[in-house]
């Protein structure tokens, strides 16, 4: 009998923990994800399929199963002694969930067992790449309700030259990233128009794509969208865990830019989820984003879709940060900065910012600039198919709500009404 999927254990021991340390210590060793783990098992089982899978080595890793028939072939694939798997004991590592704990259930992008389509190549990939990139720049003055339709139709486009054309290895890997470049657009603009779930669900299986093509960056880039969506619908404790768990995976060897990306929904994850040292926490994953940032250099080379990661953001990232944690003489100077220069096409952000700035100015006690602020964020999103600056707009309405007996801010108030 070959052997058997991993048996769930009734009372989880020191011996399943111990197990589980080792072998996330030995693959991390290897620079393996836990999919090239799984896969590296199957082979040398000589088993036919995936009977093991990424998810199941996540559930040996935390603990939760035990490997038991496959403690050998474990042993072989990661060049120990069963020994070694089974003790001596390991420290305990702090509890961080893998990103596998977040995919969705099944595999919703196994290719079909007879694939009828036609072969494709480079050509195809390179074609896929401009139009992943068109859909991003898109965003930058197409909103929400306006984009969503495109976004899906891409995503389930390459989703379907996966599945179903017939192409080498390597063009598989890299129609797995853009499958995952793809969701991560798409579950950005379902998130923008206000479709929380089906965003939830358009990140998993980016993630799912981005973990099998071993694409570590784009997976955290994934893990940290879903992470800034969880902290900004009401699910803030989530959110830490999950942005945490997004930087943690990536690794120090991801380029510069995306580390500063994945620091700065650490920083923002935090200011949400509150707690005695938030602020603590989120200014020093703040400080450590410029210095990654600055890391960066005209020689480094970075994925396309960090194009938009540069100091001004992290400025415009500081100065929320500030802002919600009521700290307006931080805030205020930072934005203004930032606004001063920021392309006045890109109206969505533009309105974004500026409501933060009004909150900000509220803060501060400057009713009459809240007020003029808030009047250029109303006029700005008025016509936009955008659910994230709708929000944004009465956030800043309830925020001049204790103004009110102040004529400017009555005249807006009344304006919006």
């Amino acid at each position: 009998m070959g052997p058997r999927m991993g048996q769930v254990v009734g009372q989880t021991g020191s011996m399943t923990t111990v197990i589980g340390a080792n072998i996330r210590r030995l693959r991390k060793q290897r620079g393996w994800a836990q999919a090239r783990l799984a896969w590296e098992l199957c082979r040398a089982a000589g088993v036919q399929g995936e009977p093991v899978s990424a998810q199941e080595i996540s559930r040996w890793e935390a603990g939760r199963r035990t490997p038991r028939d496959w403690l050998p072939f474990l042993a072989a694939v990661l060049g120990v002694s069963v020994d070694m798997l089974t003790g001596p004991p390991v420290p305990p590592e702090p509890e961080m969930p893998a990103l596998a704990d977040y995919l969705p259930a099944g595999d919703p992008l196994a290719p079909l067992s007879t694939r009828s389509g036609r072969r494709i190549g480079k050509g195809v990939v390179l074609d896929l790449h401009q139009r992943v990139h068109g859909l991003r720049l898109a965003d930058d003055v197409v909103y929400g309700l306006d984009l969503i339709g495109r976004a899906m139709r891409d995503l389930r486009a390459a989703i379907t030259l996966y599945r179903e054309a017939r192409h080498t290895e390597e063009t598989g890997r890299h129609l797995l990233s853009l499958i995952g470049e793809f969701a991560q657009i798409a579950g950005w603009i379902a998130s923008d128009a206000g479709q929380h779930a089906d965003a939830e669900r358009i990140y998993r299986l980016g993630l799912s794509a981005a973990q099998q093509a071993e694409d570590h960056t784009l997976a955290g880039n994934l893990a940290g969208s879903l992470a800034y969506q969880l902290s900004n619908t009401g699910r803030e404790a989530e959110g830490l865990v999950l942005a945490r768990a997004a930087l943690a995976e990536a690794g120090p060897d991801a380029p510069p830019k995306a580390r500063a990306l994945y620091l700065d929904r650490v920083a923002w994850a935090h200011t949400k989820a509150g707690g005695p040292e938030s602020a603590q926490h989120a200014m020093r994953a703040l400080g450590e984003a410029g210095e990654a940032l600055a890391e960066d250099s005209e020689g480094t080379e970075s994925p396309t879709w960090l194009y938009w990661v540069e100091a001004g953001e992290l400025k415009v990232m500081e100065s929320r940060v500030y802002t919600e944690l009521h700290r307006p003489l931080r805030a205020v100077p930072l934005l203004r900065d930032v606004l001063s220069r920021y392309d006045a096409t890109h109206t969505r952000e533009l309105a974004l910012y500026l409501s933060w700035l009004a909150v900000a100015y509220a803060d501060a006690n400057e009713p009459e600039e809240a007020a003029a602020t808030a009047e250029r964020v109303i006029g700005l999103s008025a016509d936009m198919a955008s659910e994230r600056t709708a929000e944004r707009g009465r956030v800043v309405l309830a925020r001049l709500a204790e103004y009110a007996h102040v004529p400017e801010v009555r005249t807006v108030l009344d304006s919006a009404a």
